[in-house]
C-alpha cells in the first residue's frame, strides 16, 4: 500500500491531469491511496469568494468562473462521462445552496463550508480521467473518516475516531487487488458534520493521515521539481539536492522556515516509520527526496532559510530593571494574545530582543507592549539561518551586510541582517 499525494500545480489543467495517470501507470501492480487538491488558484479563488459572501457583495460571477473551468477541464480529459457531469453540477449546487444562506457570522467557519468545495470538485475531475484512462478507481469523500475537532482553519484531529472510521469505510475498499481509493487532502469533518480544513499544508497531512491509517510502507508527494533543495532554488543558482535526511532534520528546516515538509504531516508517519518520498511528476527517472529515520546523511550539506521582511524588535523595562521571568511571562502572554510567531530571541540583563514577520498583527503588538516598555525596532531585516554550516557559507550569505543580531550552536547559525 503506497499513499500518493498531487498537489494544485500538478492537476492546474487538462495536461496536469493526464499527467496523473501517466505517473500511476508506472504502478500498475499496487494498492494506491492517492490525496489531490485543488486545482491550480482555485483555493485563491474560493477566497475570494468567501470574503464577498462574508461583505454582502454578489457571488455568482466567481462562482460561475470557476464553474466554466472545471467542467472545461472534465469535458477536455473525460469526454461524455454523463455519470462525472452530474456529480460536479451537484457539487456546485452544493455551493450555491450554501451561498444563499445567511453568513454565520463566524468567518472561519464560513470559509471551511465553502473553501471545501475545491478539493471535490478537483477528485471528481481526476478519477473521472483515471477511469476514462482505464485506470480503474473508488472516489472517496475524505471527510468520512477524517474526523476532526471544531477548530476551523486548523483543526485538530480525533485519532482514535479516525482509526475506528477508516476500519470501517476504507479499508473494506482494498479487498481486490490492486485497489485504487481517489480522495481529497485538507479537509475533515466533525463529529457533527460540519465540513473543517486542516491550515497549513494540509493536503500533506492529509496524505500522512491515510498512510498512519491504513499502516502504507511509503508516503510520496509529487512535485513540479526534482526533491528537496538546501536552499531556495529561484533565489540561490548552487543550491543541492538534499537526497536523503531524517524526520527530525526535516521538522528542524520546517521550523526555521524552509520549503520542506510541515511537522504535522512528519509526526504521524515517524511515529509509524513511514518513509516520506517527494519526487517530480515531471521527470520520473529523477531519484528525489528521502526522509526516515536515518539521520547520517543529515550534517553533509549545509542548508540555509532566508526569511525577508522581518522585524527586529527590542523591549526594555522602563524602569531599567533587569528582564526576569515576571516580564516574560507578561511578553509572551500578549504574542499570543496578538498571534504573533517568534521566529528568534535573545535577551541581555536590560532588553529582550525577537524577530517576527512584519504584518500588521506586528505593528499592533508593538504599539501594545508600548503601553509599559521602551520598544525599539528594525525593519527591512532578513533574518538568514544556516544548518550544519561552515564558515565559506557564512561569510557568503553575509557579505556587505550588517549583522544586528547573532546566534550559534553546534549545528544551527542564525543573523539578523540589514
Amino acid at each position: 500500500m503506497k499513499v500518493f499525494k498531487f498537489g494544485g500545480a500538478s492537476v492546474k489543467d487538462a495536461a496536469g491531469v493526464r499527467n496523473v495517470a501517466t505517473v500511476l501507470a508506472h504502478f500498475p501492480g499496487d494498492d494506491l491511496l492517492i490525496v489531490v487538491s485543488a486545482m491550480g488558484k482555485t483555493t485563491n479563488a474560493l477566497e475570494e469568494v468567501v470574503w464577498a459572501y462574508g461583505e454582502g457583495r454578489d457571488t455568482k460571477p466567481l462562482v460561475e468562473a470557476l464553474r466554466t473551468m472545471h467542467f472545461g477541464v472534465l469535458e477536455e480529459v473525460a469526454p461524455g462521462d454523463q455519470g462525472a457531469r452530474t456529480a460536479l453540477d451537484t457539487s456546485f449546487r452544493d455551493l450555491q445552496r450554501t451561498l444563499a444562506q445567511q453568513s454565520s457570522g463566524r468567518v472561519d467557519e464560513d470559509y471551511d463550508q465553502i473553501v471545501s468545495f475545491g478539493e471535490v470538485w478537483s477528485t471528481l475531475v481526476v478519477s473521472a480521467h483515471l477511469k476514462h484512462a482505464g485506470l480503474s478507481n473508488t472516489w472517496f469523500d475524505a471527510r468520512t473518516v477524517v474526523r476532526t475537532d471544531g477548530s476551523f482553519r486548523a483543526a485538530k484531529m480525533e485519532w482514535q475516531a479516525c482509526e475506528n472510521l477508516a476500519a470501517r469505510y476504507l479499508k473494506p475498499l482494498y479487498q481486490e487487488k490492486p485497489g485504487r481509493v481517489l480522495t481529497q487532502g485538507f479537509i475533515g469533518r466533525t463529529a457533527d458534520g460540519q465540513t473543517t480544513t486542516l491550515g497549513r499544508e494540509g493536503s500533506d497531512f492529509s496524505a500522512a493521515i491515510f498512510a498512519y491509517l491504513l499502516d502504507a510502507e511509503s508516503v510520496t508527494i509529487w512535485k513540479d521539481v526534482p526533491g528537496m533543495f538546501n536552499a531556495d532554488p529561484k533565489r540561490f543558482p548552487d543550491t543541492k539536492l538534499l537526497s536523503h535526511i531524517s524526520y527530525r532534520e526535516a521538522i528542524e528546516l520546517s521550523y526555521f522556515g524552509a520549503s520542506v515538509i510541515h511537522p504535522r504531516t512528519l509526526q504521524p508517519l515517524q511515529r509509524k516509520h513511514i518513509p516520506l518520498y517527494v519526487r517530480s511528476f515531471i521527470d520520473l527517472s529523477a531519484p528525489g527526496s528521502t526522509i526516515d529515520d536515518r539521520s547520517e546523511n543529515d550534517s553533509l550539506i549545509p542548508s540555509f532559510i532566508v526569511k525577508p521582511k522581518q522585524l527586529l524588535i527590542s523591549i526594555t523595562p522602563r524602569d531599567l530593571s533587569f528582564i526576569v521571568e515576571e516580564n516574560l511571562s507578561g511578553i509572551f502572554w500578549l504574542f499570543a494574545q496578538h498571534n504573533v510567531r517568534i521566529d528568534l530571541m535573545q535577551n541581555s540583563a536590560l532588553a529582550f530582543s525577537v524577530v517576527v514577520d512584519d504584518t500588521p498583527r506586528s505593528r499592533q503588538l508593538i504599539d501594545e507592549l508600548r503601553k509599559v516598555y521602551e520598544v525599539r525596532y528594525n525593519e527591512g531585516c532578513e533574518l538568514v539561518t544556516v544548518r550544519h554550516y561552515d564558515e565559506t557559507t557564512l561569510a557568503r550569505l553575509s557579505a556587505g551586510r550588517e549583522a544586528l543580531l547573532e546566534q550559534r550552536s553546534r549545528t544551527t547559525a542564525r543573523f539578523v541582517l540589514k
